[in-house]
């Protein structure tokens, strides 16, 4: 498996204004989406018990990880037919793809993130009353911990335990097989669904 050491990008605009805010600090979601986490949980913590916190932080956590898993799959993953189809995916995950070493793309920018966040704490609202603010507490972490991990697994060295097992996992994904692998912050619906790469199952097997 070949990996490139040389952080590459690319410009996507001809405006300044939506090159610049197309690029991000990786560290930006750690700066504001984990205070809102807290602030969401300790919302959560005045109406109901400790352990009712918890366990929707937790069931959070997993909406979040089945949908990474979903979106990344079904919609990271699409291949449209038309040319303005392949420009809009070419934007949203492609450039990923061709350029998975460029470490200013490497988390979903604002201007994105911000708006889907708004959308989900209503959607949540909506669907789970009271319960609302622990689970989508649970969902932000489970974002901020997608995003770390990924910028992680292409720019950092984890070379023991679980950190080398998720990175070798998600570089499988971007220099072995696309089709398989789709879980980033972690494996369990790749299980599920089907979608480990074979040489993970024959590796678990020879054990």
């Amino acid at each position: 498996m070949f990996v490139s050491n040389k952080d590459e990008t690319i410009r996507l605009f001809e405006n300044p204004i939506l090159e610049y805010f197309s690029h991000i600090h990786p560290a930006t979601p750690l700066f504001i989406f984990l205070p809102a986490c807290g602030v969401m949980y300790y919302f959560g913590l005045q109406q109901l018990s400790v352990l009712t916190t918890i366990v929707t932080f937790v069931v959070g956590i997993l909406f979040w990880t089945l949908f990474e898993y979903v979106f990344h799959r079904f919609a990271f993953h699409y291949h449209p037919k038309s040319e303005t189809g392949k420009k809009i995916h070419f934007l949203v995950h492609g450039i990923h793809h061709d350029y998975p070493r460029d470490s200013t793309r490497l988390v979903m920018p604002l201007l994105v993130s911000l708006p889907l966040a708004v959308i989900f704490y209503f959607l949540f609202q909506w669907l789970f009353g009271v319960y609302h603010f622990n689970i989508f507490a649970g969902f932000i972490f489970g974002y901020v911990a997608y995003d770390s991990i990924h910028y992680a697994t292409h720019h950092m060295k984890m070379n023991n335990g679980i950190g080398k097992f998720l990175k070798e996992y998600h570089l499988r994904h971007h220099y072995n097989d696309d089709n398989t692998a789709y879980g980033v912050s972690n494996p369990l619906w790749d299980y599920i669904f089907r979608t480990v790469p074979p040489h993970i199952k024959d590796e678990k097997n020879n054990e």
